[in-house]
C-alpha cells in the first residue's frame, strides 16, 4: 500500500491512494462521525469493492465525509448472508482487487461477522490489512477507572439465567479486567447475577452510549450500581467492565456463606458447581457440603 496521496476526491477531506490488492478491515466510529481516521477515509475512497455489515450506515458515513461511492459495489455482508456473500468477495480478491469491509460501528471482528471473511481470505492466500480506529471495548476500558494492564473481552453473556451464571462463574476468578457487551433490556438481570456470583463489592463500570451525546458511566461496587439502575429503562449500547477478583480466603465459613447465597436462586448441583469454580475447590467436596447445608437448614 502506498501512503502518498495521488488524487483528491471530488468532495471532502479524503485523499485517493493506490491500494495494494487485499482485504482491508476498516474501523468506523461508534458514535461521533468525526472519530474516523484519515487512513480509513483513504481506503473507503480507494477500494475497488466495499462491503459493510449495514450498507445504510456505511453510505451515511461516506456521505458525511464526502467520499463518493461512484460506480463501485457496496455489498451487504452480515451474519445472515455471510456464507452466500463470501465467495463473491473472495473472487474479487482473487482478481487482484482491493476489498474494504466495515462493521456497523467500531473495529471489525470484535463481536462482528467479519471473522469468517478474514479467515477465508487468509486461507485463499490474500493479504489482510487492519485500519485501526474506534473501539467500544477500549473506550470503555479507558473511562472505567479499572486496571488496564490485563483485560479480557468476553463478548455477550448467554441470555438464559442458568447459563449466564455458569458463564460468569468461569470468569469470576480470571486475573484480568473483564469487558463484555449487554443489551440494555437485560442489564439489570446481568448485574443481579454479577452480585450473586462475583459478590456485591466487586468493582464494575457500566458504560452507555460511549462518545455520543448522552454518554453515561456508572462506577462502583456491583451492588451499588445495580441499585442506581433499579427502576430505570436504559437505551443505547452498553459495555460492562468488571474488576478482577481479589484473593479469597477459603475457609468453612466462606464456603457456606457462598453456598447459602447461591442456593437462594439455584438448585443444589448448580450452586455447588458455581461455588466450586469460584473458589477453586473440588466440585464433589462442595456438592457434599451443599447437601449437608440443605439438610441442616
Amino acid at each position: 500500500m502506498q501512503d502518498t496521496p495521488k488524487e483528491r476526491t471530488a468532495a471532502g477531506p479524503a485523499w485517493k491512494t493506490k491500494l495494494a490488492p487485499g482485504l482491508y478491515f476498516v474501523a468506523t466510529p461508534i458514535g461521533s462521525a468525526r472519530d474516523i481516521t484519515l487512513r480509513a477515509l483513504d481506503i473507503l475512497a480507494s477500494a475497488d469493492v466495499l462491503a459493510a455489515e449495514d450498507t445504510r450506515t456505511a453510505r451515511k458515513l461516506m456521505e458525511i465525509h464526502g467520499v463518493a461511492l461512484g460506480d463501485r459495489q457496496l455489498i451487504a455482508y452480515h451474519d445472515h448472508n455471510g456464507p452466500a456473500q463470501r465467495p463473491r468477495l473472495l473472487r474479487a480478491l482473487a482478481e487482484g482487487k482491493s476489498v474494504a469491509y466495515v462493521s456497523e460501528a467500531g473495529t471489525p471482528l470484535v463481536a462482528d461477522p467479519g471473522f469468517p471473511l478474514g479467515r477465508a481470505a487468509l486461507e485463499a492466500g490474500a493479504q489482510v490489512f487492519a485500519a485501526p480506529g474506534a473501539s467500544a471495548v477500549l473506550a470503555a476500558l479507558t473511562v472505567s477507572g479499572l486496571p488496564s494492564d490485563r483485560f479480557l473481552f468476553a463478548g455477550f453473556p448467554p441470555p438464559a439465567a442458568g447459563a449466564r451464571k455458569t458463564w460468569l462463574a468461569e470468569l469470576a476468578q480470571v486475573q484480568a479486567t473483564i469487558i463484555l457487551y449487554e443489551s440494555p433490556k437485560r442489564i439489570n438481570r446481568l448485574l443481579t447475577d454479577v452480585v450473586a456470583v462475583c459478590g456485591g463489592d466487586r468493582q464494575i463500570a457500566v458504560c452507555r452510549e460511549l462518545t455520543k451525546r448522552f454518554e453515561e458511566v456508572l462506577r462502583g461496587p456491583a451492588a451499588d450500581v445495580l441499585a442506581l439502575l433499579e427502576g430505570r429503562s436504559l437505551k443505547g449500547e452498553v459495555v460492562v467492565v468488571i474488576d478482577r477478583g481479589g484473593p479469597v480466603a477459603v475457609d468453612d465459613e466462606t464456603v457456606e456463606d457462598a453456598l447459602r447465597d447461591a442456593l437462594k436462586t439455584m438448585r443444589v448441583k448448580e450452586a455447588s458447581n458455581m461455588v466450586a469454580d469460584r473458589l477453586d475447590l473440588p466440585r464433589r467436596d462442595v456438592y457434599q457440603r451443599a447437601l449437608a447445608l440443605g439438610r441442616d437448614d
